[in-house]
């Protein structure tokens, strides 16, 4: 899932807030807890490192890390990192010195009693200061990496769907100029049978055919338009045979309209009458389309035409095979498909399941 840039930022803002907001009660609150008259020049000096902690955060994250750390350049990062904690550290005692504030901090505290034995402030401060920008800079690090790796994978994500879109594209455009090439050689045996099924015919494929290039732009369709697209070609198909060739379509009765990708079940009822149909043998076509809860079922059965080739998986054209990859990329993991070509009976049965949840 990707996440929109402007949530993403929106979530940023927020860690920075929080992560300021705790570091600024660090300094500015926990003074306040000590029982003395905290001297004024403890405010500055603490206004002054956190300046500073602040200054180390955003140089750690925009320059270190990401021309450094990010780039295997780990001996240098470390170096420089341990300089710039070593500079807020002197700085640090040079502000104390400056301000003298140990003094001061000293007289205060004597005055709300004597210090506990074996007890140095000092001592304790300068390790507070060490400990709080070396925690700035890990969570500064820490941070930085984890959006860069966020980054990585929307960009990685966004590359793969523009893929997989292009990659539909194309399938798409093969399944439509394959499916209406077939369509034209029926209709053009057909004119020379009969001249008026053959204008009947050709209506039909007009209707077909706007569907396919004006009602099918978009990734999906529905199941409804999908069910009278392949009426309609079996109907088309129907003009051209004779009652040896048995037909039954089924579909759902009270159907239940979902999205579907458009043109999905074409190619398996397509090789059936390509593949189906004898000229000189009795043969049927058996095609249903079932609905359960949130699945969505295609079962089509047809009797093996001998004159075909007799492998029917390596001479069904571009039109099956394409059909596997684009319920590879628009179904991952949410369909089986079962083919079984039985060469001892004569059938050849498809059944294709779409879980739609």
């Amino acid at each position: 899932m990707i996440i929109p840039k402007s949530k993403s930022k929106l979530v940023t803002i927020i860690i920075h807030i929080l992560i300021w907001g705790v570091f600024g009660m660090i300094y500015f609150f926990q003074p306040l807890t000590w029982n003395i008259a905290v001297p004024y020049q403890l405010w500055i000096k603490n206004s002054i490192i956190l300046a500073l902690l602040v200054i180390a955060f955003y140089f750690n994250s925009s320059v270190l890390v990401p021309k450094f750390l990010l780039k295997n350049r780990t001996s240098i990062y470390f170096l420089i990192v341990i300089g710039v904690a070593a500079t807020i550290v002197l700085l640090n005692s040079y502000a104390d010195g400056l301000l003298n504030l140990h003094q001061l901090l000293d007289e205060a505290f004597h005055k709300s009693g004597p210090p506990p034995k074996h007890h140095n402030r000092n001592h304790d401060w300068d390790i507070f200061i060490i400990s709080t920008t070396a925690l700035v800079l890990g969570i500064s690090t820490s941070i930085t990496a984890i959006q860069k790796w966020q980054n990585d994978k929307q960009m990685h994500q966004q590359m793969e769907q523009d893929r997989i879109s292009s990659e539909l594209s194309f399938l798409k455009a093969q399944i439509n100029p394959h499916f209406f090439f077939n369509t034209l050689n029926n209709i053009y045996a057909l004119t020379l049978v009969n001249a008026d099924t053959s204008r009947k015919a050709i209506h039909q494929l007009s209707r077909m055919m706007r569907y396919v290039l004006y009602d099918t732009q978009n990734s999906t369709t529905q199941l409804s338009q999908e069910i009278a697209f392949i009426k309609d070609y079996i109907s088309l198909m129907q003009l051209r045979l004779t009652d040896a060739v048995k037909i039954d379509f089924a579909s759902p009765a009270s159907l239940k309209d979902v999205q579907v990708a458009p043109m999905i079940f074409l190619p398996f009822v397509e090789n059936a009458f390509k593949h189906g149909v004898s000229a000189i043998q009795p043969s049927y076509i058996n095609i249903s389309i079932e609905q359960k809860d949130n699945s969505l079922e295609l079962k089509v059965n047809n009797t093996i035409n001998k004159e075909q080739n007799n492998n029917l998986e390596e001479s069904s054209g571009i039109g099956l095979n394409n059909t596997r990859r684009r319920l590879d990329l628009l179904y991952p993991g949410k369909y089986t498909l079962l083919i079984n070509e039985n060469t001892t009976d004569n059938i050849y049965s498809v059944h294709l399941t779409l879980d739609l949840s």
